[in-house]
């Protein structure tokens, strides 16, 4: 019950969105006052989201299907926003996962459709993001699942570079650690 993120509501991921822990009460309702929409999203994460990558060839690595759900309210605030040069920020990487298979369109713009049902969606580089413009996120541990979205999202070499920032400047990593926004 601890280990929870303070806007969780439905029960069944194996474990919290942990760069959601960084948020309180306070400043999600700060990040509101600045003009930020927040919309809620359903990924129940699996314990697949936490096996290192062995395999040297990436696509044959399999994710574990996991629960996802993008409300109606979500899809339409998303839309909303988009057109007027709204961007599209995930909590996490674990946000991202949710997000991108409810896309729709393609030439014309991508648009987030509601929806709910199972992914096994592994991002890995390079891999074209449809909606995701912001993500926040902790420092992941190296062969994971996480750190390769990352890497797909900010590009290798750019990420490496920030590792070794928070290497040298002493940053705690993995659940209860530091985080960055990349954009």
């Amino acid at each position: 019950e601890q280990y929870q993120t303070v806007y969780a509501r439905i029960a069944g991921a194996v474990a919290a969105p942990t760069a959601g822990l960084h948020f309180t009460p306070d400043l999600l309702n700060r990040v509101g006052e600045m003009g930020a929409g927040i919309v809620p999203l359903v990924l129940h994460v699996g314990p697949g989201t936490f096996k290192p990558v062995v395999r040297e060839d990436l696509s044959r690595h399999e994710m574990d299907t996991e629960f996802f759900e993008v409300g109606p309210e979500a899809a339409e605030s998303v839309n909303r926003s988009r057109p007027g040069g709204g961007r599209l920020g995930a909590v996490g990487p674990t946000s991202v996962r949710p997000l991108e298979p409810a896309a729709a369109g393609q030439d014309e713009g991508w648009v987030l459709q509601a929806q709910s049902g199972g992914t096994r969606l592994f991002v890995r580089p390079p891999y074209a993001f449809r909606l995701t413009d912001v993500l926040i996120t902790n420092f992941h541990l190296p062969r994971s699942t996480l750190l390769m979205l990352v890497s797909a999202f900010a590009g290798r070499e750019r990420v490496l570079r920030a590792y070794q920032e928070a290497i040298s400047e002493g940053y705690r990593f993995y659940s209860f650690g530091d985080a960055m926004m990349l954009y």
